[in-house]
């Protein structure tokens, strides 16, 4: 079985070429590649968020494995639903689920379900992945797809992915797919954001989870950040770097109503 892309021919290029070509010319040299615990990546269209997203997968090395924690933007399936045993495909090629490490997560944390119809048509995790494959030739994932609000299960959640990925001795990288604010003026988002930023950057969870509520941050991936960071927490993170900030409003809309994407490496 393989989950078709959903989205290719609307938020990246629908042929192999172009989309290899579009995704190069989002990706920058840079000298050194860095270890990373987990990263924070938009998932908007490419034309709009593709600069930030190619910035922050071309300061990495490559990983045997990710696993990819993006908001329910449906509403359908489970509220905490890991993909079923199916190569996720893209126009680059197709992806294998890394079982194992899925099985672990699903067993250490029950409210987990493994569950396909939350990831059918949802886009947050797909649009990694292009990503990733021009960048590394052979990887496994674990897509994670979340519905839920509150702090308790998302720390309980990360905890269990870290669990797993100790126990599993692989080179995993753990990616919170998330856009910013929604659909507010440039000026707005960029200070509403920034309160989010820094605690990501501070590695500060449950900061995190409460600043966006206490300010209404229209940040749609939140929950897949906080589960981010409490499981690289559980890793040894010791630090985090901004490495783009930007808004629609500088890339393919008016500064009148724009979404705001962050791309943050977490060491």
């Amino acid at each position: 079985m393989t989950r078709r892309p959903a989205v290719a021919g609307q938020f990246y290029e629908s042929s192999p070429e172009a989309l290899q070509r579009q995704v190069l010319s989002f990706v920058k040299h840079v000298d050194k590649r860095v270890e990373a615990k987990a990263i924070l990546s938009p998932h908007a269209g490419y034309v709009c968020s593709g600069p930030v997203a190619g910035k922050v997968y071309s300061q990495l090395v490559n990983y045997e494995t990710y696993v990819i924690l993006g908001p329910n933007h449906t509403g359908v399936g489970s509220a905490i639903a890991l993909a079923p045993d199916e190569d996720w495909a893209t126009p680059l090629g197709s992806v294998p689920i890394d079982i194992e490490l899925r099985d672990s997560i699903l067993q250490r944390f029950k409210l987990a379900r493994q569950d396909g119809s939350a990831h059918r048509f949802e886009h947050s995790i797909e649009v990694q992945l292009p990503f990733i494959q021009v960048l590394n030739d052979s990887f496994s994932i674990v897509p994670i797809c979340l519905g839920f609000r509150d702090y308790a299960t998302a720390e309980g959640l990360g905890e269990a992915i870290a669990a797993s990925v100790l126990a599993s001795g692989k080179r995993v990288l753990l990616v919170a797919s998330s856009d910013m604010s929604h659909y507010i003026p440039h000026d707005m988002a960029v200070k509403r954001d920034r309160m989010a930023i820094d605690k990501v950057l501070e590695l500060d969870a449950s900061g995190l989870h409460r600043v966006v509520q206490m300010h209404s941050i229209s940040m749609c991936g939140v929950v897949p950040t906080v589960v981010a960071l409490v499981a690289a927490k559980r890793l040894s993170a010791s630090g985090a770097s901004l490495v783009s900030y930007m808004t629609s409003g500088q890339t393919c809309s008016t500064k009148m109503q724009v979404v705001g994407y962050a791309g943050i490496v977490i060491r």
